[in-house]
């Protein structure tokens, strides 16, 4: 991940002539800002399969590019924080290997891996009425989008509670390394939900249990 200055194996891209980066954080403090986008439809384009799987990098490499700035470093990190605790990231999965995982499932089953695309951080892989397929995130301006998509998001998160939550529902569960969850998540979900992740705050709660709750305000 790049919040651990790791990212794994199977979506560097590399040749011999071309070694992978390290990810760096700009010098530049400005904050790359956007004006909000419009919500008109448009197709998604799912994301070419790979026909061979990537050769493993040495420990700490990574085919991500250089960041712009300061903010766009914190706004990655904090998403790779957060699939680190979602229990859905599955890291360098192969879009084999999402799809077969995905193929039993229900529809609108989803997991998210490390894109193998030069350009991209992520990749959403979900079950759809005509099989599994999988769909780049690009982030742009500091913001998160799906590839074919004009709505973007601050928070990668967000993004995937916005395609739960839409009418069409193109997402529904996602696919957990872990079938069990712990009852703590459970409970943390559901003080969510309840409340919202904007009144969390207001909670009259000792320190540790508040940070707890804010550590993944989300409701998947």
């Amino acid at each position: 991940m790049v919040a651990h200055n790791q990212v794994a194996a199977d979506n560097a891209i590399s040749t011999a002539a071309e070694p992978r980066r390290r990810p760096e954080s700009s010098s530049s403090s400005s904050s790359s800002t956007s004006s909000p986008s419009s919500a008109a439809p448009a197709r998604l384009r799912p994301c070419p399969a790979a026909s061979a799987p990537a050769p493993a990098p040495a420990p700490g490499d990574t085919h991500f590019r250089t960041f712009r700035s300061q903010a766009e470093y914190r706004r990655i990190t904090r998403a790779s924080a957060l699939l680190d605790a979602c229990g859905f990231y599955w890291g360098p999965l192969s879009v084999h290997g999402a799809h077969e995982r995905l193929r039993a499932e229900p529809v609108g089953t989803f997991l998210v891996r490390d894109s193998r695309q030069r350009n991209c951080f992520f990749a959403l892989s979900v079950q759809m009425a005509s099989g599994p397929t999988s769909i780049r995130v690009h982030f742009q301006a500091g913001r998160f989008h799906l590839d074919g998509s004009r709505e973007s998001f601050d928070c990668l998160f967000e993004l995937l509670e916005h395609y739960v939550a839409a009418p069409r529902r193109m997402l529904g569960a996602p696919l957990r390394q872990r079938r069990v969850r712990p009852l703590q998540e459970l409970c943390r979900q559901r003080i969510v939900a309840t409340v919202g992740r904007e009144n969390l705050a207001r909670i009259p709660l000792n320190p540790v249990l508040r940070d707890y709750l804010s550590s993944f305000p989300f409701q998947i």
